[in-house]
C-alpha cells in the first residue's frame, strides 16, 4: 500500500528505526522490531543506515522484512548525496523487487565522510528522478525551524513545494519541542499552496546523548519546560527517560487536538519507550 493513503481514512501513527552498524549485531533490529509489532502502527520507515551506501543492502531487507515478514506498511530512506544515477536505480530496483511501495526521498546530511556524488545535490532531483521511472509512492522531509542551510522559514518553504511539485505527496517533519513551530509552519506551508499530509515528527528525548546530538545536527530550539525537566532529572537515567516519554506524550495529545495528519515516531529502536507512549495514545488516534 502506497502510505499517502492512510490519511484519506485515519490520523496516522508510523515508527521509524534504523539498521545496525555494518560492525554490529544485526538481530538488534529484529528484537526491536519484535517489541513493535503489535503496537500496530500504520507504518514503519527504516533509514539509510549509519553505514552509509556500504549499508543500503542492509535497509533494503529490513525495510523488506517489515513488510513481508511483519505484514506492516515500509518506508524506505533513500539520501541521495552520495548517489550516482546507476547506484540509485539499483537500489530502487531492490525496493521494488521485493514489493516495498513507499520511498522517503532526501539529500542526506552533507559531512567530511560523505563525497558528494553530483548526480542528485537537492532531494528534489531524486524525487524528479523517481516520479519519472518508478510508481513508488514519494515521502519528503521538512523543517518545522527551517533547515540550518536556509536563509529563512520562507526560504525553507519554497524548497519544499519544489519537492511537492516534483513529485512527493507526503510529508515527514524533523523532530522539534514545540508544538508552536509545527503549527506555524502547517500554517505556512498551506497558504505556500502545500496541501499534501504532513506527519509530525516527534522523538522521545531518554538521555542526554541524544540532547547533545539534536542540538548539534539539528539546531533544534529547547522549550523552556523542556529544559526544566532536563535539569531536573539528568541525574537519574530512569527518570530522565520517564520525564522524555511524558514530554513526548504530552505534545502528541496537543497536536491531536490540532487536527494533526499524522505523528511519526523517531523510536530509536526502543520498543519500551514506543510502547509506553503507544499505550497513553493510541486510543486518542481512534476517535
Amino acid at each position: 500500500m502506497k502510505t499517502t493513503e492512510l490519511f484519506k481514512k485515519k490520523t496516522t501513527l508510523s515508527f521509524e528505526v534504523f539498521p545496525p552498524k555494518p560492525t554490529s549485531d544485526e538481530s538488534v533490529i529484529y528484537k526491536a522490531l519484535d517489541g513493535m509489532k503489535d503496537l500496530d502502527p500504520d507504518f514503519i520507515s527504516v533509514t539509510y543506515g549509519a553505514g552509509g551506501g556500504a549499508n543500503c543492502g542492509k535497509s533494503v531487507q529490513i525495510a523488506s522484512d517489515i513488510k513481508n515478514k511483519y505484514h506492516i506498511e515500509s518506508v524506505a530512506h533513500l539520501p541521495c548525496i552520495a548517489l550516482s544515477e546507476e547506484d540509485a536505480l539499483t537500489v530502487l530496483e531492490s525496493l521494488k523487487n521485493v514489493g516495498v511501495e513507499n520511498v522517503l526521498a532526501l539529500r542526506g546530511d552533507i559531512t567530511p565522510e560523505i563525497v558528494p556524488n553530483g548526480r542528485f545535490k537537492h532531494a528534489s532531483d531524486l524525487i524528479a528522478f523517481i516520479r519519472e521511472r518508478f510508481d513508488f509512492n514519494i515521502i519528503a522531509a521538512c523543517y518545522p525551524e527551517g533547515h540550518s542551510e536556509s536563509s529563512s522559514l520562507e526560504e525553507d518553504l519554497g524548497y519544499v513545494r519544489k519537492k511537492v511539485d516534483c513529485g512527493a505527496s507526503q510529508l515527514i517533519t524533523q523532530l522539534f519541542l514545540d508544538n508552536d513551530y509545527f503549527l506555524s509552519f502547517r500554517e505556512k506551508a498551506r497558504a505556500a499552496g502545500i496541501s499534501v499530509p504532513i506527519e509530525a515528527g516527534i522523538m522521545p528525548v531518554t538521555n542526554k546523548a541524544q540532547i547533545e546530538r539534536m542540538v548539534k545536527l539539528c539546531g533544534v530550539q529547547m522549550p523552556k519546560k523542556f529544559l526544566r525537566a532536563i535539569e531536573r532529572y539528568e541525574h537519574s537515567p530512569e527518570a530522565l527517560r520517564d520525564a522524555g516519554i511524558a514530554y513526548a506524550v504530552d505534545q502528541i495529545v496537543g497536536l491531536l487536538s490540532e487536527n494533526v495528519d499524522g505523528v511519526h515516531l523517531y523510536t530509536m529502536n526502543n520498543p519500551y519507550v514506543a510502547r509506553r507512549i503507544c499505550e497513553a495514545v493510541k486510543s486518542l488516534f481512534e476517535v
